[in-house]
């Protein structure tokens, strides 16, 4: 079980949390991009490449017995920020399709390149599974 953190007199944010306090067995999650098991890519599209992403995601979670409602807090590394900012409400879309409403702390940042070429996101999460 974890506690979402949000001091009173701060706006709520949307999508995220500012932070969470959890105890429990962790799981580390590396870096996932917008491949499927084959490690090939079926979309160059931002939105297909997250949904795809966070399907990794939630599949390495189940290997540990663990789900979305589980991850206390992921980092999203976007190569455009502008394609980001376009297409935030079908990736909020997918968001909540794939992992419901479950909302960790988050961070994103955008950056030059990611090590596949074709990736145009990567996620990183960390979950904690309760006892």
């Amino acid at each position: 079980m974890h506690t979402i953190l949000q001091p009173d007199d701060w706006v709520k944010p949307v999508g995220y949390a500012n932070g969470v306090a959890a105890s429990g067995r962790m799981v580390f999650v590396a870096g996932q991009i917008g491949w499927n098991r084959h490690s090939e890519f079926e979309t160059d599209d931002l939105v297909g490449q997250v949904r795809q992403t966070l399907q990794n995601v939630v599949a390495v979670l189940a290997e540990a017995g663990a789900g979305p409602e589980h991850i206390t807090t992921m980092t999203w590394y976007f190569t455009n920020k502008r394609e980001y900012l376009d297409n935030l409400r079908e990736i909020g879309g997918v968001y909540r399709e794939v992992l419901g409403r479950n909302f960790p702390a988050m961070a994103a940042v955008e950056v030059s390149a990611l090590m596949e070429d074709r990736a145009k996101v990567e996620i990183q999460a960390i979950a904690v599974v309760p006892e």
